[in-house]
């Protein structure tokens, strides 16, 4: 069996078997999702070693390197700020996957030889120690799409334009990302939230992509990245930074929303964390709280972004500005 063992393969049968659960009330859902108010978005990826927002698949997998991964400690820095779940990066604009994909031998944790000896499952790491913490998992999945040339990275002379994916989805991408969905949503439990970037990228495919991924477990919530359209998302999407660049107006919920939303943000001046970084660049705890009380008031929830650096933790500049956060919201509690 490729790169299954029976083992695996019975696990993620009984996963199934637990995800089948009658579906619970898409309205329900969302308006539980109101009740988290306060997530961490967890950009981490080759791209964290390699100084740039958009990998383009070319890098080198050796870069990859936390050799002091701790999802323990990612977590334990989100329950000290009261956030109430987690969305991280497991498919950025490079292709690389941050689990053992079946479906390609070159661009998942396999390759990733100074991880574990190429034996890790940054997936895995995460839900388990989010889930022991009582914070809900979600999980982040870019679109097929043409990524090179831009936010650092350059195609070299003779690199072909790999669209975000890894090289075997070259003759099906949209089919190829349903397949990698499909290990997502069966191999790691109930998963609460999928978010998916640039999913206008694929068109008309979109429909049929949702249905896929309610297929396998209706009762995940589905963020399409600044899409306000009901057919398209569960939840409206308010990438912060991206909008107020170009439409502030659209950058947050209206005061009169009445749709859940989610407004996504960064914590210093990038996604992923860079060599450049400095405490200084960091959002004080006030301007979080007020974030989250803003987006709350609006009918949304506030995802911060806290970005792991390249030993594999959150910097310590950043763990105590988050209990900074979640002690200002301990104290504006009644």
């Amino acid at each position: 069996m490729n790169k299954k063992s029976l083992l695996a393969v019975l696990a993620a049968s009984i996963t199934l078997s637990a995800c089948a659960h009658k579906p619970a009330d898409t309205e329900d859902l969302r308006a539980d999702f109101l009740s988290w108010k306060f997530g961490m978005f967890i950009h981490f990826n080759v791209a964290t070693y390699n100084d740039r927002e958009w990998a383009n698949g070319h890098e080198d997998p050796a870069s990859f390197a936390p050799v002091h991964l701790n999802c323990g400690q990612w977590a334990d820095a989100a329950k000290s700020a009261g956030m109430n779940y987690a969305v991280l990066t497991v498919k950025h604009t490079g292709g690389w996957c941050l689990w053992d994909s079946q479906y390609t031998e070159s661009h998942d944790t396999t390759a990733f030889k100074n991880y574990k000896n190429g034996e890790g499952d940054v997936v895995r790491e995460f839900v388990d120690a989010f889930r022991a913490r009582r914070i809900k998992v979600g999980l982040y999945y870019c679109a097929p799409g043409n990524y090179s040339g831009k936010n650092g990275n350059v195609l070299l002379e003779g690199q072909e334009n790999l669209n975000g994916m890894p090289p075997e989805a070259k003759e099906d991408p949209v089919g190829f990302m349903k397949k990698q969905l499909t290990e997502l949503l069966t191999d790691y439990g109930p998963i609460d939230l999928l978010w998916i970037d640039q999913y206008r990228k694929m068109g008309d495919c979109w429909p049929d992509v949702m249905q896929h991924i309610k297929s396998l477990q209706p009762n995940c919530l589905i963020v399409a990245n600044n899409s306000h359209n009901p057919e398209e998302t569960d939840i409206f999407s308010y990438e912060y930074p991206w909008m107020m660049k170009r439409n502030p107006e659209q950058a947050l919920p209206p005061e009169d929303n009445q749709h859940p939303g989610e407004v996504c943000d960064i914590f210093s001046h990038s996604w992923f964390w860079n060599s450049g970084e400095e405490e200084a660049h960091f959002k004080s705890a006030e301007e979080v709280v007020s974030m989250i009380t803003l987006c709350n008031g609006r009918r949304a929830n506030y995802l911060l972004n806290v970005g792991p650096d390249r030993s594999g933790l959150i910097p310590p500049y950043s763990v105590n500005r988050l209990r900074e956060v979640g002690e200002l919201l301990g104290a504006a509690q009644p």
